[in-house]
């Protein structure tokens, strides 16, 4: 017996940043404008530099402009306000990413509220959330559009499957499920509470686990052949002594009885960025009206 499919995110994540590039190369040629994402970093989080500063990287590679402002943790709530309303303002910037976390001073949902809806990247504001639940053009969250992505690369038709999230963010959870409707899947959500879990998950043709919890839906929870999306990252101690990532999946039991599933670190994660790039790029034909193909 064969093993599963291991869906490789970095090769996926390579393929949306080709199309992205692509897409901007026929943008700048035709209109002779390109895309600009600026990023506002608040602070000296370490990972959060890391983070931006491949935004950055990835944000040029692809041929679009990248806008970043670096500020101090004192900066003042109505300072970052003010910034988020300059960037909103200018033609240049066609998406609007504020790092999280913020400094505690600083109400992170109210900055986030500020961004213009159609310069919102991360689809976090309410109006984006809104307008994917009814089913309109929006920017949505980039975790859950690439796990998406991720799923169809298994399965480019993803109609009439039993989908079970598990999970109910705002960030992953909910635009997950929105995102399935879409699809035609008939959906389910669960999560930590939810009654007699590993029979609803047992039933599903495609899971995805975004509850935040390591190692949380186990291998005999999985129907055999189900594809597995994998969104959660735990750092946890190894008998060792030394931090391993692990996501919210049992993978070493999961990857037995799955007929596709990601890996962690691999999987999920690197499509993150290149879903920004890819929303950042729809921004820009939504404001502008122009695109790669007209």
């Amino acid at each position: 017996m064969t093993g599963p499919r291991i869906i490789d995110g970095k090769a996926v994540a390579a393929e949306v940043r080709a199309e992205m590039a692509k897409k901007v190369a026929a943008i700048k040629s035709k209109h002779g404008q390109v895309p600009g994402l600026a990023v506002v970093l608040v602070g000296e989080d370490p990972a959060s530099k890391v983070y931006v500063r491949n935004k950055g990287a990835q944000t040029v590679e692809v041929g679009m402009n990248s806008i970043e402002h670096k500020l101090s943790a004192e900066t003042s709530q109505d300072e970052l306000l003010a910034l988020v309303d300059t960037l909103n303002k200018d033609p240049q910037v066609n998406g609007i990413l504020v790092q999280l976390p913020l400094p505690k001073h600083i109400d992170a949902e109210l900055v986030l509220n500020t961004i213009d809806p159609i310069k919102d990247v991360d689809g976090f504001h309410p109006v984006n959330v809104g307008r994917l639940w009814i089913g309109e053009r929006a920017l949505v969250p980039c975790t859950p559009t690439g796990s998406v992505i991720l799923a169809k690369s298994v399965a480019p038709n993803l109609s009439g499957m039993d989908a079970v999230v598990v999970g109910r963010s705002n960030i992953v959870g909910k635009p997950m499920a929105a995102l399935l409707l879409r699809e035609n899947c008939t959906v389910t959500i669960a999560h930590s509470r939810t009654r007699d879990i590993e029979n609803v998950v047992k039933k599903a043709d495609l899971v995805v686990a975004a509850v935040g919890i390591p190692e949380f839906v186990r291998g005999d929870w999985i129907k055999p052949g189900a594809i597995v999306i994998d969104v959660g990252i735990n750092r946890i101690e190894g008998p060792d002594g030394k931090g391993r990532l692990v996501g919210d999946v049992n993978f070493a039991e999961a990857s037995k009885v799955a007929g596709a599933i990601t890996p962690v670190p691999g999987g999920v994660g690197p499509m993150t960025i290149a879903c920004l790039l890819k929303n950042t790029v729809e921004a820009f034909e939504m404001q502008t009206g122009l695109s790669a193909d007209a």
